[in-house]
């Protein structure tokens, strides 16, 4: 089902069905937005994401600022700071260069404006029809400092919630770029790095929660695009 792509609870059901088990006997069990692993006394945070979206360029943004800005925005909600990225392109035959070529110097200015670099990359042509003209992967890795928690599963009831723009910009301006829908927006993505990305700006958000209610320690991004391509 396309709903087993949405980030709800079809996909939180498939995840603790079949991957979990399967793959994820290693694996922290908060399902936060990245993993964090200890190497050699270095705390870090590793993410991957898989984007689709149609159309490829809408109000706001494109495909390759979301894949970008994405990956670093799961990065920062364990309080990592973005160190590099990889990106890989599964590119639909017929696809034209330009096209290509917009949405690759697109992903170059957010990385850029993210202050992390693309170390490695893949690239993968299939037939027509075999892809809806172009799906990109990013992965990210970033340093955790010592003594930063943020994890979904520190979350408690009354907690506050404070949420960082108007909820649903994304994925209106997505939909209304979209043919066939009959509807005209002034809104546009709102797709952008994350600001709270580093321990610093994480302290910042800790005081102005202890004067409201309790110490952040948890954090989510969401900007999925709406529809068939999740």
């Amino acid at each position: 089902m396309l709903g087993h792509g949405s980030g709800g609870k079809l996909s939180h059901d498939l995840i603790a069905r079949l991957f979990l088990p399967e793959l994820g006997k290693a694996a922290p069990r908060a399902l936060d937005d990245s993993g964090i692993l200890t190497i050699d006394g270095q705390r870090l945070a590793l993410t991957t994401d898989s984007h689709v979206v149609a159309p490829l360029f809408f109000p706001g943004g494109d495909i390759g600022r979301l894949a970008v800005c994405g990956t670093v925005n799961d990065l920062a909600m364990v309080g990592a700071t973005p160190i590099a990225l990889t990106s890989g392109f599964i590119v639909e035959e017929g696809l034209s260069f330009d096209i290509l070529q917009r949405v690759v110097q697109s992903m170059k200015e957010a990385a850029a404006e993210a202050g992390v670099f693309i170390a490695a990359g893949d690239t993968k042509v299939v037939q027509k029809g075999g892809a809806d003209k172009l799906f990109i992967n990013t992965a990210g890795v970033g340093r955790v400092p010592n003594g930063v928690d943020i994890s979904g599963s520190n979350a408690r009831p009354d907690d506050v919630v404070i949420v960082s723009g108007s909820i649903g910009d994304h994925g209106i301006a997505v939909l209304a770029e979209r043919e066939g829908l009959g509807f005209e927006t002034d809104l546009q993505s709102d797709v952008a790095r994350s600001t709270i990305s580093s321990a610093k700006c994480w302290r910042r958000v800790k005081f102005t929660c202890c004067v409201t209610r309790r110490v952040a320690d948890w954090g989510r991004h969401w900007s999925r695009s709406p529809g068939s391509r999740m």
